[in-house]
């Protein structure tokens, strides 16, 4: 019993990874503080991205992607549609129930809905885990982690001004999605890139089309 219990552990030992190594941060004389990247949604928006989907190393589609969120009350409605309007998905979240108004094939499948609902508060919204370490990687880009309630890390990390990346890891390391941010002053979230890992590896190119501030009691469903 002993060697089976030993067996695991090393199983599990090795599919675990090592996440990149945070410095102490560099200061200058000129800096009183560190500040950690943050770019999160601050008010209400809605925003329409085009989305390209591509999954083992094929293009498997566009579609549009319509989107609420609201970072005050971590509020997130979404719907996937098809160039010709057809919705495809359409779900909401309070920021702890899921609602799911419509789901056709392949959208209705397993946990597609929460996934992507999570995904979308991990590009709009900041962390609510705890602060582990604040510094810089090794080429010098800023970088601030968090260890969210379910043991998963976050790491946002700013190499550019106009660019931000996200980084989840599981518990024992192994990189869960990697989010690339490209914003400028007219067009925040010009250009968000989602890779996602684990069964099925798959990449999606969100570009913009419109982004509004909205009300903050408005396109909200009962």
């Amino acid at each position: 019993m002993k060697c089976i219990h030993l067996f695991i552990v090393i199983v599990f030992l090795a599919s675990c990874s090592t996440m990149p190594a945070i410095n102490p941060p560099m200061l200058s004389a000129a800096q009183k503080n560190f500040t950690c990247p943050s770019p999160f949604l601050k008010e209400k928006y809605q925003l329409i991205h085009a989305i390209e989907i591509t999954a083992a190393g094929n293009v498997q589609g566009a579609i549009i992607g319509i989107t609420v969120a609201d970072p005050s009350t971590r509020f997130v409605s979404c719907a996937i549609m098809t160039a010709e309007g057809m919705v495809l998905l359409e779900a909401q979240s309070d920021g702890e129930k899921l609602i799911i108004h419509r789901a056709l094939p392949p959208f209705d499948s397993g946990d597609f809905a929460q996934n992507m609902i999570d995904d979308i508060k991990l590009i709009y919204f900041p962390s609510q885990g705890v602060m582990q370490k604040k510094g810089n990687l090794s080429d010098g880009s800023t970088v601030c982690r968090w260890k969210e309630e379910n043991g998963d890390f976050i790491d946002v990390i700013a190499n550019k001004p106009e660019s931000t990346e996200i980084k989840k890891y599981s518990a024992c390391g192994t990189l869960k999605r990697h989010i690339k941010i490209t914003q400028t002053a007219a067009n925040p979230y010009s250009s968000i890139e989602l890779q996602g890992s684990g069964m099925v590896n798959y990449t999606l190119l969100m570009t913009l089309i419109e982004a509004q501030q909205v009300e903050s009691e408005s396109l909200q469903t009962e």
